[in-house]
């Protein structure tokens, strides 16, 4: 099992998707117990929800489910949010709080170490080598990355999420004019509602990788999944309703590669 699939094309956008995947080693399976094995907390049908949006963007997804290992958290093991709940790099409970190992089968440090190695740091050497390389071409990058998450999840947050979550570190990781093209093309989506830099920031990913004065800009967006499919096992993916945010999706993105083509 590759940990890692990439589409590469040779437009300006890399659109990353640590979260869709769902394997999980034969060995691990037997460990987690029946909430685990629900893989309720992964963004499903993500890859398939932003496909075909924009021809020219290169597409690196991780294969491996969340509950193995999570790519999108620091691999130290620090916290993103610091006083907030959420889960950690080999996450132990989901997103309600709840253990999702049986009973004194959770990883030990060497396993976690081994994980990270073995599917952590795959994926981000080849979203490195991606970055590395459309930077190159362009001279500049724009990397997207791409969530899905329940709505409600008393655990992480009161309330109901808004449909858009748009994260930038507090406007750290992206040169401003990517920020305010994005508000306004939300702003122009009736029906949906958004908020900038909420409950989610951004993540490691969009954290690490930012770096504007040399032209790499980062974004994060944290789709409510209710807008897409069913935020209930078995997780069916609605056709209809994915129609509709996809055409707010597909013209985000291609607001934003050309304005990213105007950088120099």
């Amino acid at each position: 099992m590759n940990p890692v699939e990439i589409s590469e094309r040779n437009g300006p956008i890399i659109l990353s998707q640590p979260h869709g995947g769902t394997f999980l080693p034969r060995e691990l399976s037997k460990r987690l117990n029946e909430r685990g094995l629900t893989l309720a907390d992964t963004d499903w049908h993500i890859n398939r929800l932003y496909d075909n949006l924009l021809l020219g963007a290169t597409v690196v997804q991780a294969t491996f489910s969340r509950y193995l290992i999570d790519a999108n958290r620091d691999p130290s093991g620090t916290s993103l949010y610091p006083g907030q709940n959420t889960t950690g790099l080999c996450p132990t409970v989901d997103f309600d709080g709840l253990p999702i190992y049986k009973d004194e089968t959770e990883p030990r440090a060497e396993e976690i170490e081994t994980r990270r190695k073995n599917y952590h740091a795959v994926y981000h050497s080849a979203l490195s080598e991606q970055i590395e390389r459309v930077h190159k071409k362009h001279g500049f990058v724009l990397l997207f990355d791409c969530h899905s998450i329940r709505s409600k999840i008393p655990f992480l947050f009161e309330g109901q999420l808004p449909d858009f979550n748009l994260g930038t570190n507090n406007g750290s990781t992206c040169d401003p004019k990517i920020e305010q093209s994005a508000i306004e093309v939300y702003s122009e989506a009736g029906g949906y509602s958004s908020v900038l830099n909420g409950r989610f920031k951004g993540g490691w990913t969009t954290r690490h990788y930012a770096d504007t004065a040399n032209g790499i800009h980062t974004i994060q967006l944290e789709l409510a999944q209710r807008t897409y499919m069913d935020e209930f096992s078995p997780w069916i993916y609605r056709e209809e309703r994915s129609l509709k945010i996809r055409i707010h999706l597909k013209k985000l993105l291609s607001c934003l590669e050309q304005l990213i083509s105007t950088f120099t």
